[in-house]
């Protein structure tokens, strides 16, 4: 079940929360006397739903990123329910999703998070799109509540010692990785990549991993930093051009990443490939630069046409849902409901450190993103799935036992799109 809330319009659904005459103890508190604290598979004492908390930008400027994780996490819960609910030792509990807007603004995603803790009780917390990660892993962390996010890659934030933070999502090192995995793979290889990086701390964090890598496997690399909300870019890709660069490697906010793609094609520099992390995961990109933006190379962690068990399916309800095939996003959104389904199914007790305890011991083998295994740290070990744009369309390049196609290489000029 599902709950939606947005605030101006406010929607309350309650749930009895034991089908006999006691109310159990709020999640995480103490148990009254006498009781041992374990929940116990007799229905009596369990509750009719399980409450999880999703803070999602639904309006303003990261709503239509909030949108496509909002699709995945309704299609989770709703599969889930439609087999009865999440397996908890032999009894089967619905899922119910509180839904709630924080407006794209930072600190109503921090409000929202306490109100779901303490108005709603919720016993996990999904994470939503552009949130700001170190706050909403650190009103988790004091709540005590699992917070499972995707859409973000940054590695720094799991830095912090988060017991609580849980992320199965690709990060700055596998982003990497498969960036030079794939250019390994080319004939002829790039060997003379360029950097266009945001001043931020994902954009360093991108640069140092960038650069490690691909100075340890002998390729040439430079970089330049740019302001993020930046109008000109001239001056960073003519130093590109110049330098003959033939690959570009960039993670642009979406309004940056189509001022740069106009200007390079304005500028006639046309390397042979590019990577453009998080600008071109949205339907804008095709919708704004139409064949100007194909070519691209895109890391959102994954693609509705991999090779994997149940990815064919849960396009398939995402496209009679919402009549239109899943995106990138959405996929990574969707697994993270199966991913706590699982984590309860094994938990020892149905409390929020029973289920955080069943989290960190993950180690699923199979889901529509791949096996999906916990760090100490709460980062992942997890597929880095490389699309590209092909005729408007994204479609998987790498890895190839999961790809749908190969990549275009090199990409034809922008005078021959």
């Amino acid at each position: 079940m599902k709950t939606v809330r947005t605030f101006g319009a406010l929607l309350f659904v309650f749930v009895l929360l034991l089908s006999a005459c006691a109310a159990p103890a709020a999640p995480g508190a103490a148990p009254a006397a006498g009781d041992s604290g374990a929940a116990s598979a007799d229905s009596a004492a369990l509750p009719e739903s399980i409450k999880i908390g999703a803070v999602i930008p639904l309006t303003g400027r990261f709503g239509a990123g909030g949108a496509q994780i909002q699709r995945g996490y309704e299609l989770a819960v709703e599969a889930i329910n439609a087999e009865g609910g999440v397996d908890f030792q032999g009894t089967k509990i619905p899922l119910e999703m509180i839904v709630v807007d924080d407006e794209s603004d930072p600190a109503k995603t921090v409000q929202r998070l306490e109100d779901l803790n303490s108005n709603d009780q919720v016993l996990v917390y999904l994470g939503g799109f552009g949130s700001p990660l170190h706050a909403a892993a650190g009103i988790a962390e004091k709540n005590k509540i699992p917070y499972l996010g995707v859409a973000f890659a940054f590695q720094g934030v799991h830095a912090n010692g988060f017991k609580y933070l849980f992320s199965p999502f690709p990060k700055s090192p596998e982003l990497a990785k498969a960036t030079l995995d794939l250019f390994d793979s080319l004939d002829p290889k790039p060997t003379n990549l360029f950097g266009f990086i945001e001043k931020t701390d994902w954009g360093a964090e991108m640069n140092t991993e960038w650069q490690t890598q691909a100075e340890a496997r002998g390729y040439s690399y430079t970089m330049e930093e740019y302001a993020p909300g930046d109008q000109d870019y001239s001056a960073m890709i003519l130093r590109a051009k110049e330098a003959g660069a033939d690959a570009v490697l960039s993670l642009p906010t979406p309004p940056d990443g189509l001022a740069i793609a106009k200007q390079m094609k304005e500028l006639d520099f046309n390397p042979a490939a590019s990577v453009v992390i998080r600008a071109a995961d949205g339907p804008n990109w095709p919708e704004n630069l139409g064949k100007d933006g194909d070519y691209v190379l895109l890391m959102t962690g994954w693609s509705n046409d991999i090779n994997l068990p149940g990815v064919k399916e849960m396009n398939e309800a995402h496209l009679a849902k919402y009549d239109s095939p899943a995106t990138p996003i959405t996929g990574p959104a969707y697994n993270l409901p199966f991913v706590v389904a699982d984590a309860i199914s094994r938990a020892t007790t149905l409390d929020r450190d029973g289920i955080r305890d069943a989290l960190a011991a993950t180690d699923m083998k199979e889901s529509i993103i791949g096996p999906v295994k916990f760090r100490e740290d709460g980062s992942a070990e997890v597929l880095t799935v490389v699309s590209q744009y092909q005729d408007g369309k994204t479609v998987s390049v790498w890895p190839p036992d999961v790809a749908a196609t190969q990549v275009i290489y090199p990409a034809p000029p922008y005078s021959e799109r």
